[in-house]
């Protein structure tokens, strides 16, 4: 057992043991992170900058001390002072390792950018936003009728649009007189009208006619992903789309470590909102100049988030949310101005937040359910929202029924030994010759396999760095298949496989997918530890939907629908094969994209569809899986691959999968799985 300090990098989840003084680049380069760097580690690039945080990880198993790296030195304050360094940053070449340290690598020092797949889906939406433009004459002043400005707007908004009761932001005081004598007494004015019985405001005046538009934001905030989509309020069309990591994950992975690091911490979920919060100004100015408009220009922002992002985003302590009985502070939809969530758009700017269902089940479940309608379908539809905590809805035009499971960050790539996020380079698709025990593969960034002419030029500027989330099910269902895996989920032996890619890996076997070590890449390989991982999220995920069928007192769904940016780059055989979803015909699964995003755009399109979806969400049965006896025996059932119990007759008309045993007891060094 090694002394020496333990080194964590975030969000690749990569972690090592290096001696006291090896700088943070040495430690990502010899880990294979995707740390940047142009100037081979002179200070001189500012490339490879990195955020150490610290306190207390009980995720990880670490208390990151305020000494854990190197003090700042010459050439970090010479940097600063020249260009300037963000608050908390290092640079990786000069921080040196002093004791165990959670190190995290911002988007723009990764050399493979985050590939965020959460592109806006088509759809029809009736258009009637919360903020809209309209041109008006207004009186001009008299002595005789000593009325206010302000009063005649309101009174012209009446005549000529017959809006009543108009009033009017503070800030729009100040500004109001010159512009109406600018505009000789003709203006354009953005009005956000909100519910119904609430006053109409006005947010914003042009002197004369205003021919630009105004925008809103439809937001994803998720544990491990921040997307948005920037839309025209006039037209409805989606201007731009952009997505980054949440910089939470530096706090921990999984929602647990996030609420566990504020209950051991003082400051805790204090840094974590202010991490997010930042995190969304700067999603905020790439997608404005990405859809090259104003950023004041943006007026109207929705957001759906789990639980526990939806209170560390609006500033509440989520420590309630991570005992019994999981207590919201509050469930209700959140309308409050955007400059109260520190949000840098227009000062007038409103936010609105979707409703929770329930504890683990939050505003991003319900963005789901007004996007796919379970409530109007006439068959029973499962809709699940694969992500780092799944959530899924059960129902029809009867009854919805919701719950969520805790998959944690596996299906992202994480905690797997050859894991990483969805960038260039990574293995996203896979298949295995079932006779020769060969795999081949595809990467982002490329439409060709592996054993394809032409491949190697394809990814001469990204190689092939890794495994992400589609991937890693890909092979872990074609190991199955080809017979190198079996149902308890254990790598046979290279002569209980016949194949000589499987070799011994400590007491058990692994499997070699890509071996780049020639060229200076990784070894790519699957382990059984990254089958266990895989095995327990994808348990959780059939457990919490076999639950809800329970509840609503079936054996089997009339459709599936896999919602999320995940869900929509997962091959519906090869989730079935996992044993992911329940068994149903393969045309019955399919996928809506980012659901949760589309609903977050219904409700900035369309207001009438906010107060639809509150009403929506009052209806919704919510199950607690912490409290069902069910859940844990549907979950060991689940471990197996596909199960251990159901039988899965649809799935068996297309696939026929192996019955060997591996564990026989025999088979030599890595043949006996150990028993605990």
């Amino acid at each position: 057992m090694t002394n020496d300090p333990l080194v964590i990098f975030t969000p690749s989840g990569k972690r090592g043991h290096f001696p006291v003084g090896t700088p943070i680049l040495t430690a990502a380069r010899q880990l294979g992170v995707d740390l940047d760097s142009v100037c081979g580690g002179r200070g001189i690039c500012s490339k490879c900058q990195i955020t150490p945080s610290y306190g207390e990880f009980s995720k990880h198993g670490v208390t990151v001390h305020d000494n854990a790296l190197s003090e700042w030195n010459a050439v970090e304050a010479r940097y600063d002072e020249k260009r300037g360094l963000k608050k908390g940053r290092r640079l990786g070449c000069q921080a040196s390792v002093q004791g165990d340290v959670v190190i995290d690598v911002p988007p723009e020092s990764q050399v493979h950018k985050q590939v965020v797949r959460k592109r806006a889906e088509a759809r029809d939406i009736i258009l009637d936003p919360t903020v809209s433009l309209y041109y008006v004459v207004v009186n001009e002043p008299d002595m005789h009728d000593p009325s206010g400005d302000l009063e005649r707007l309101a009174m012209a908004l009446k005549d000529q649009w017959d809006i009543d009761d108009v009033t009017a932001d503070l800030h729009i005081l100040g500004v109001m007189q010159p512009i109406l004598r600018k505009g000789e007494w003709k203006v354009t004015v953005a009005l956000h009208q909100g519910r119904t019985g609430d006053p109409p405001r006005i947010m914003h005046l042009w002197p004369g006619f205003y021919e630009g538009s105004v925008y809103g934001l439809a937001v994803d905030l998720g544990s491990t992903t921040i997307a948005a989509h920037l839309c025209d309020l006039r037209s409805g069309e989606v201007i731009a789309s952009s997505g980054i990591m949440n910089p939470q994950i530096r706090f921990g992975e999984d929602l647990m470590s996030r609420v566990s690091y504020s209950m051991m911490n003082a400051t805790g979920a204090a840094e974590m909102t202010d991490a997010v919060r930042a995190g969304m100004n700067a999603l905020f100015d790439q997608i404005a100049a990405e859809g090259a408009i104003d950023k004041t220009l943006i007026m109207d922002a929705v957001f759906v988030c789990n639980p526990v992002m939806h209170h560390l985003f609006l500033g509440i302590d989520p420590f309630e949310l991570g005992q019994a009985p999981f207590a919201l502070a509050t469930s209700d939809a959140i309308r409050l101005n955007a400059r109260d969530l520190g949000l840098d758009i227009h000062p007038a700017a409103r936010a609105y937040l979707l409703p929770c269902i329930a504890g683990h089940v939050g505003a991003d479940a319900a963005a789901v359910a007004l996007s796919e309608a379970p409530d109007k379908s006439d068959d029973l539809v499962l809709v699940v929202d694969v992500g780092t905590n799944a959530e899924i809805l059960l129902g029809n035009r009867e009854k919805v029924l919701a719950c969520s499971s805790p998959t944690g960050p596996a299906f992202e790539g994480a905690q797997i030994s050859s894991g990483q996020r969805a960038a260039p380079g990574a293995i996203e698709r896979c298949e295995i010759d079932p006779v020769t025990k060969e795999p081949r593969f595809k990467v982002i960034g490329s439409d060709l396999w592996s054993t394809e002419d032409g491949f190697s030029d394809a990814i001469a500027t990204t190689g092939v760095t890794g495994i992400c989330g589609s991937g890693i099910i890909e092979i872990v269902a074609e190991m199955r298949m080809a017979g190198l895996l079996d149902a308890p989920g254990l790598i046979g032996s290279p002569e209980q496989t016949g194949s000589d890619r499987i070799f011994v890996d400590g007491r058990t076997h692994s499997y070699l997918i890509h071996d780049g070590s020639a060229d200076g890449g990784p070894k790519i390989t699957v382990t059984n530890r990254d089958i266990r991982e895989i095995q327990m999220a994808k348990a959780a995920l059939y457990s919490g939907a076999r639950l809800l069928m329970d509840k609503f007192g079936v054996d089997k769904v009339d459709r599936i629908v896999l919602a999320g940016a995940f869900g929509a780059h997962i091959s519906t055989k090869h989730a079935m094969v996992l044993g992911m979803i329940p068994d149903a015909p393969l045309d019955k699964v399919t996928s809506a994209g980012n659901a949760a995003g589309t609903g977050a755009r219904i409700a900035l399109l369309n207001r009438a569809a906010r107060t639809e979806i509150e009403g929506t969400v009052r209806d919704i049965h919510k199950i607690e899986t912490a409290i069902e006896p069910r859940f844990q025996e549907h979950f060991v059932n689940a471990s197996a691959i596909p199960n251990a119990v159901e039988p899965f007759p649809i799935l068996n008309s297309i696939v026929t999968l192996p019955t060997t045993t591996f564990n026989t007891g025999g088979g030599g060094e890595g043949g006996r799985r150990r028993r605990r």
